[in-house]
């Protein structure tokens, strides 16, 4: 019997999306974000979401829309230099900040969604990562406690994927999607490209269907660029 997890569109994927409930945002920069699902995000005006993703997004685009819309109250991140209004937001206190080391934030969110709750990482040891956390010693070198992390709803784009929900990346975008997909209580991937089941080579697929409650085709993509850069001609 044939799964089919396809949603019709960007409206039913996201319903159940609530003020104050926790998302995972995968990409890495601009790239590989769900550019149709955070559009939504804007048109629902929820409020009160603590965002887990690598990026901030920039002023006007990615998850830099959410911010300027004051609708994220707490960022879980890695790198964030891009963004003005976050930086601003955050100085001025009224954006929660939680900085991780991108290793420990990847490995958080792939802890979470294979159900492991918690593990120990010498990064951010002797920093202020390290306040209040458990501290153990492995091979004379001293480690710190991470929690794994997981949210009400992972949002996730993938270059193809199948109605089952399997899901192919593509390039940068492997980064942290795959992981994220699977620590969501509940995961909505758009994709590039929607196929029937069974059309992807099963070697191929970085994200079992398993994982995905529900899938749908994205109208449309910018992918810009964050930081264009381009040699001078001779």
């Amino acid at each position: 019997m044939a799964i089919n997890k396809v949603v019709a569109n960007v409206e039913e994927a996201t319903k159940g999306i609530k003020d104050g409930m926790t998302l995972m945002v995968g990409g890495f920069g601009l790239c590989g974000i769900p550019e149709n699902c955070i559009a939504q995000l804007v048109k629902m005006n929820v409020k009160g979401i603590t965002c887990i993703s690598n990026n901030a997004g920039v002023d006007d685009f990615g998850l830099g829309l959410l911010l300027q819309n004051k609708q994220i109250k707490k960022m879980i991140s890695s790198y964030v230099g891009e963004n003005d209004e976050f930086e601003r937001q955050m100085l001025s206190g009224e954006l929660e900040v939680d900085l991780i080391p991108q290793g420990s934030l990847a490995e958080r969110c792939r802890a979470g969604g294979a159900g492991i709750p918690a593990f120990f990482t010498p990064a951010g040891y002797g920093t202020e990562i390290a306040e209040g956390k458990e501290v153990r010693i492995f091979n004379g070198k001293p480690h710190i406690l991470e929690a794994a992390l997981t949210a009400d709803f992972a949002i996730v784009k993938a270059w193809k994927g199948d109605t089952a929900g399997n899901l192919v990346f593509k390039y940068t975008a492997a980064n942290f999607n795959p992981a994220m997909a699977m620590a969501g209580k509940i995961t909505i991937a758009e994709v590039e490209e929607l196929v029937p089941e069974g059309t992807l080579d099963p070697n191929h697929i970085h994200t079992p269907g398993i994982f995905v409650q529900r899938i749908f085709q994205g109208a449309k993509y910018e992918k810009r660029i964050e930081q264009r850069t381009v040699r001078s001609r001779s």
